[in-house]
């Protein structure tokens, strides 16, 4: 995700499931024909440039992985809390399949 239009409406719209590295905001559209998208968002206050920029890879690199369980047109957003800068990837990665668990059994617990 590029535009600040589709940030702003998964963080509006969407469901929020936080945890201690991050808090994601997940959007689901029926309306859209097109691929999941995810965006990422690494404040200052997890640390200078450098490490928001390594806080980013890493978590692209993790969320590269979970694509496939989100339905095509979704938005989802990742934003970084200050302890994901000392995270190891581990631990982020289980943070970020955690709350994404949570998020898709709300979305299930909707439809039914």
């Amino acid at each position: 995700m590029r535009r600040r239009e589709e940030f702003t409406s998964a963080v509006r719209r969407g469901d929020r499931a936080g945890r201690p590295n991050l808090v994601l905001h997940l959007q689901f559209r029926d309306d859209v024909d097109e691929p999941a998208r995810v965006g990422f968002t690494v404040g200052r206050q997890v640390g200078a440039a450098v490490v928001r920029n390594k806080v980013r890879r890493r978590l692209r690199h993790i969320a590269r992985e979970h694509l496939h369980r989100l339905a095509p047109g979704s938005l989802l957003v990742v934003r970084a809390n200050a302890k994901a800068a000392t995270a190891r990837h581990e631990e982020l990665a289980a943070d970020l399949d955690a709350a994404l668990d949570r998020l898709l059994r709300r979305q299930v617990k909707r439809r039914t």
